[in-house]
């Protein structure tokens, strides 16, 4: 077990709400985490949550006791904003709607969301689609401080983001860009094809996001290896090191300048008993940044 003896960098997990949805800061607490991610609900259940006020209070008053800042949520992976289904499409936007406001009431700051898949109607259609629902879903919560953040995807199937320009093609064409943000996922971002192994891959992935999405958009990045090799299209998170991405461009990400205040979250697999293999991913993480782990 191990302290960090200082607070940065912006590091952490995402968290279970198991036990309810403060446990999730507390867990992170636990594990030196200054920022976490988590679901507001069930991931893979449309059965929606209400938020009691006293839940809602106790999830503000234990965030400002633990100091986690910012709160990211992640949405239901059953949503799809790109569907061509009419009740399907009715059906994400609803719960998208639900989604933002749990997160407006605990005062989550990023909520992050795949793109969505078109299922065979093609990349415009259901980028056209996204992009629609969005602004729908933005009209709707006018005045709500949280972000939708897409993330990218692996490029499987159908699914959209696997590319930059997907990511930057939705936020430019949605009416209120700016109240959108971009998480990029290290996983995602290999399996898709976007080399990472090499000084000129990682420097060439940063150079395109600085270009085709503009940094200022990058709000949260995802840090996991992958078990999949450089453009697989496989979706399967590997522990830090433990993959085919390796130690190395973990390394580069923990120390380059330009990404050092935005937070990044692990969703390594593995969780067992203390949540140890969580630990072990972020003490090795907060090496490679530099930081000293105490032993306590």
């Amino acid at each position: 077990m191990g302290k960090v003896c200082q607070v940065k960098p912006v590091l952490g997990a995402h968290m279970s709400i198991s036990g309810g949805l403060k446990k999730a800061l507390l867990r992170g607490h636990d594990l030196g985490c200054n920022t976490i991610q988590m679901f507001t609900k069930s991931s893979v259940q449309w059965k929606e949550r209400f938020l009691e006020e006293q839940e809602v209070s106790g999830f503000r008053e234990v965030r400002k006791k633990v100091n986690i800042n910012p709160v990211i949520s992640h949405n239901s992976y059953l949503i799809n904003l790109a569907s061509a289904d009419d009740g399907l499409y009715k059906k994400s936007i609803d719960a998208m709607l639900h989604e933002m406001r749990r997160c407006e009431l605990l005062g989550v700051d990023y909520l992050v969301m795949h793109p969505g898949s078109h299922r065979g109607h093609g990349e415009e259609y259901g980028i056209e689609k996204t992009v629609c629902a969005l602004n729908m879903i933005h009209e709707r919560t006018r005045g709500y401080k949280v972000k939708i953040t897409l993330e990218t995807t692996a490029g499987q199937g159908t699914a959209l983001g696997s590319r930059l320009e997907q990511i930057a093609q939705i936020m430019k064409s949605t009416e209120e860009a700016s109240r959108l943000a971009f998480c990029l996922d290290t996983c995602h971002s290999f399996a898709a094809g976007y080399e990472l192994r090499t000084e000129a891959g990682y420097e060439k992935l940063f150079s395109e996001i600085e270009e085709i999405t503009g940094m200022e958009k990058l709000k949260v990045i995802h840090l996991n290896d992958s078990k999949g090799d450089c453009g697989s299209r496989i979706d399967r998170h590997e522990n830090i090191g433990r993959g085919m991405i390796g130690e190395r461009p973990f390394r580069w990400i923990m120390s380059d300048e330009r990404l050092k205040d935005i937070p990044k979250i692990i969703e390594t697999p593995g969780l067992g008993k203390d949540l140890e293999k969580d630990r072990e991913n972020l003490d090795l993480l907060r090496r490679f940044a530099g930081f000293k782990i105490l032993d306590t």
